[in-house]
């Protein structure tokens, strides 16, 4: 239950039964894989090396229609 009170902090509690579904989904199938841990600098040098190329190819597309 969440009680609504102006000026003070909520407090979360379930009751049993919710707290024990809760913790059966936690251990079901989803939730049990293994993944790795995220990498923003991989991703952030896989968008600058897209980036890249597209902008080399567009260059290329127009130097040989005589845009630039």
């Amino acid at each position: 239950m969440v009680k609504d009170q102006p000026n003070s902090q909520a407090v979360k509690t379930l009751s049993d039964q919710d707290q024990a579904r809760v913790d059966q989904y936690l251990q079901e199938g989803a939730n049990k894989i293994a993944r790795k841990p995220f990498r923003p600098w991989l991703l952030l040098m896989v968008i600058v090396a897209v980036l890249s190329v597209l902008s080399l190819l567009s260059l290329f597309i127009a130097s040989t229609k005589f845009i630039v």
